[in-house]
């Protein structure tokens, strides 16, 4: 683990193919994308946002699926069709007011480095392949699809303390007994 000031982190920027999915894409007959995603991950996704952090989504390919997803999840920001991702990321933090020293981003393949190199943690999943996993700060225990997204989340939000703010809502105080 790295010495990362998680505290510091106000955006977390994501990939889609092999970060929110297992990276198979499914095309239908009719030409419609099909992308499976981990309720786990979307629920990190929720916690993340209610701590007031947060979010965006950077695809070098274009997906009704994905915009539908982020929508349904509150993302913050969604830039689809980046081939070169790293002016869509500085774009995305002009526009939020945030510096690469607030970014976490999670990458697994070659097109996400240039994302990675420039911010504070970046992260790779733990089936990236060899060099997104040199650049990262974190390897995921969990696969790109699989509860990745939500493993940092809890990383992240655990070591700032804010976990307990989430976790209020599914555990309240005991009440008084008297």
């Amino acid at each position: 683990m790295c010495a990362t000031d998680y505290a510091a982190i106000k955006l977390l920027v994501l990939d889609v193919d092999g970060v929110l999915t297992d990276g198979r894409i499914i095309i239908t007959p009719d030409g419609a994308e099909i992308k499976a995603y981990d309720a786990q991950d979307g629920a990190g996704m929720r916690y993340w946002k209610r701590t007031g952090r947060h979010l965006a989504i950077i695809s070098g390919r274009g997906s009704q699926a994905v915009l539908r997803r982020a929508e349904d999840l509150g993302v913050d920001m969604v830039r689809l069709e980046a081939k070169d991702k790293l002016p869509f990321y500085q774009e995305v933090l002009g526009e939020l007011g945030l510096t690469p020293q607030q970014t976490a981003v999670m990458g697994d393949d070659l097109p996400d480095l240039p994302m990675m190199r420039s911010c504070a943690f970046p992260v790779a999943v733990a089936n990236a392949v060899g060099e997104v996993k040199q650049s990262a700060a974190y390897v995921t225990r969990r696969n790109g699809g699989s509860g990745a997204v939500r493993e940092v989340i809890e990383l992240i939000l655990k070591s700032t303390g804010a976990w307990d703010s989430v976790m209020a809502r599914y555990l309240p105080q005991a009440e008084q007994r008297g």
